[in-house]
């Protein structure tokens, strides 16, 4: 079951309850992050925000970083196309 809070605004945060996960979304970007609790999931994103708002360091080498996450770069989809919710 989900419930989301009733906010008219488009600036605030909205959060979502399903199975045990909160989601807090920022209303006037669209960034979302989900967390255990209310609180674990302002703080991720807080961290999400400061990303999509350019924080955080650059990646050098694309390939080199996926690599260190165990990740095959020539395995990806080439698929750029954006998400649906972008």
């Amino acid at each position: 079951m989900s419930a989301t809070t009733d906010d008219a605004t488009d600036t605030g945060v909205e959060f979502t309850y399903e199975n045990g996960l909160v989601t807090a979304r920022d209303l006037e970007t669209g960034v979302a992050a989900s967390g255990d609790s209310k609180a674990a999931a302002l703080a991720m994103l807080a961290d999400a925000l400061l990303l999509h708002e350019g924080g955080g360091e650059p990646i050098e080498d694309p390939d080199a970083f996926l690599r260190e996450l165990d990740i095959e770069p020539s395995e990806l989809d080439e698929d750029e196309t954006p998400p649906p919710w972008l």
